[in-house]
């Protein structure tokens, strides 16, 4: 086990495993902006992220990692957390999503997390995938 910069105890082999996966899905450019202008303020913040979410969760037997990516916009656009959903759309294709797919979730969320928030979702969607393409 190791310490954070906050003194927090961490398991490294759940953070290690959690920072290959995130990498994987979110690519490596995200990553390394996102621990690069994390501060020692918001680091273990990223480290519990790391450790837990991705290390914790995404490393599980159960479901394959398309199937997460869907799952995790689907939580999103539920919760109209449009800064997560852009970077999780990218992991999405990332994960073998395709386009089409990401349209019928959200066409999917409508009806029952509100047309504003399918709106927006699909807004943000648009842009991710347009840029992907390009």
């Amino acid at each position: 086990l190791g310490s954070t910069s906050r003194g927090l105890i961490m398991g490294i082999k759940e953070q290690e495993e959690g920072e290959a996966i995130r990498r994987k899905v979110m690519g490596t450019a995200h990553v390394d902006r996102s621990l690069g202008n994390a501060t020692d303020f918001d680091m273990p913040l990223q480290e519990a992220t790391m450790e837990h979410a991705w290390g914790g969760v995404w490393t599980r037997d159960g479901l394959d990692h398309k199937t997460r990516s869907i799952v995790t916009l689907s939580m999103l656009i539920a919760r109209q957390a449009l800064g997560a959903l852009k970077g999780h759309v990218r992991g999405a294709l990332n994960n073998g999503v395709t386009p089409e797919e990401i349209r019928e979730i959200i066409m999917h969320a409508g009806p029952y997390c509100g047309y504003p928030a399918a709106l927006a979702a699909m807004k943000v969607a648009r842009e991710v995938i347009d840029a992907h393409q390009e």
